[in-house]
């Protein structure tokens, strides 16, 4: 918090986005801010889709099972009716939410609030999912984390899908998904199209 000149506190409202592949601790990386804001007694709330459900109903949990109490929601619009009062705003699997979110996240800023966004970049075609691609344009500060590519120990670039499922969305973890760099990816992609 920051003073003004008639000593009024003024809270400096921002837009913090942690992207990258599955397994690159983008859900670690927004618990561990969120703790940390709880710890210096500020207000916080944590939205996340309600579909996602692949841990928890309710909290956001990370691959490493590390938790944080959550507020499972069906859209972006929701998020302005429940943080009233809120100093930071944490949303996690932001790559499921409408593409109204973009507009709700810089409505929270605007009034003050600190609001911090976790969510996949690109689909597992390599393709920039739902809002990531426009969050990250007006963001005050993008992260980008990185996994490692499990068939060359590079940095990941891309979550490949080893299933067979041509859905964009299908909730998923180790057996349905591996991080890969972009040259493992493009090989296994050539494979694929191979004929068999």
């Amino acid at each position: 918090m920051t003073d003004n000149l008639t000593g009024e506190h003024l809270r400096p409202g921002r837009i913090e986005v942690i992207c990258g592949s599955m397994f690159s601790g983008k859900t670690e990386e927004l618990i561990r801010r969120m703790r940390r804001a709880e710890f210096a007694r500020q207000n916080v709330e944590i939205f996340k889709p309600a579909i996602d459900t692949r841990y928890s109903e309710a909290d956001v949990v990370s691959h490493d099972h590390h938790a944080i109490r959550s507020t499972p929601i069906d859209s972006s619009a929701q998020i302005l009716l429940m943080a009233t009062g809120i100093d930071v705003v944490g949303i996690d699997e932001a790559q499921f939410f409408d593409d109204g979110l973009p507009a709700v996240c810089n409505q929270l800023a605007n009034r003050g609030t600190r609001v911090i966004v976790a969510g996949l970049d690109m689909d597992y075609k390599g393709v920039p999912f739902g809002p990531i691609p426009a969050l990250c344009a007006i963001a005050d500060e993008v992260t980008k984390v990185h996994a490692i590519c499990v068939r060359c120990g590079a940095l990941a670039y891309v979550s490949h899908r080893t299933v067979e499922n041509d859905k964009r969305v299908l909730l998923g973890e180790t057996s349905e998904y591996e991080p890969l760099c972009r040259e493992c990816y493009q090989k296994c992609m050539a494979g694929e199209k191979r004929p068999k």
